[in-house]
């Protein structure tokens, strides 16, 4: 996917994000197994001790028990303050500003765990991620097939995850500051499928 146009990034419901999300959901997002293998992934690929940040977190975060800090950043605080992973809470709406809010090179890895689907201004919001992140830190996001669609942007909604990975590769390669993205798949029989693109920083 070489082009991104404006238009891909239209949404069914234009609506202020902040008020789509104004009353904190319970529910997960993937399944128990799903789940599992975000947390796997994730404990393979982020530092043990280090910083990390959530994009676009909710109530639950996949991430392994020995990270040393865990910043959560999303549009609910009610959620946000019930996710057990979360040592600091952060509220902002990426897509009204993708600037994220935090000095750089001040984290060891960066994940965003389902909630691609909803970025209307990906290629800012990962070069913002590539400036946050350390050298060598990775940025990891994984994706399934569940999503609000009033809220998922066109491109999305009118691909399939073939389209999905190629896609998510597009906003890693435009950002300009990441490696090659690799791949981790979890496809199930019956359940809810993940998958992972992830890459690292490059050196300045």
């Amino acid at each position: 996917m070489t082009e991104l146009y404006p238009e891909f990034f239209r949404r069914l419901d234009e609506r202020s994000d902040a008020l789509f999300y104004d009353h904190p959901r319970e529910t997960s997002h993937i399944d128990a197994a799903a789940r599992a293998a975000a947390r796997c992934w994730h404990q393979s690929l982020l530092p043990a001790g280090g910083r990390v940040l959530d994009l676009l977190a909710g109530i639950e975060s996949h991430l392994p028990a020995a990270l040393a800090h865990v910043v959560g950043l999303g549009l609910n605080a009610a959620e946000l303050a019930r996710n057990p992973r979360v040592d600091e809470a952060v509220v902002h709406d990426v897509n009204a500003d993708p600037a994220l809010p935090f000095a750089s090179a001040s984290f060891d890895g960066v994940v965003c765990t389902v909630s691609v689907q909803y970025l209307t201004r990906p290629i800012e919001l990962f070069t913002e991620v590539g400036r946050v992140l350390r050298p060598g830190a990775p940025l990891i996001v994984s994706f399934s097939t569940r999503m609000f669609p009033t809220k998922a942007v066109l491109v999305w909604r009118a691909s399939d995850d073939a389209a999905h990975h190629r896609l998510v590769s597009s906003y890693f390669e435009a950002a300009g500051c990441f490696a090659r993205p690799e791949t981790r798949r979890h496809v199930p029989a019956a359940g809810d499928p993940l998958y992972a693109l992830w890459a690292r920083r490059g050196s300045d």
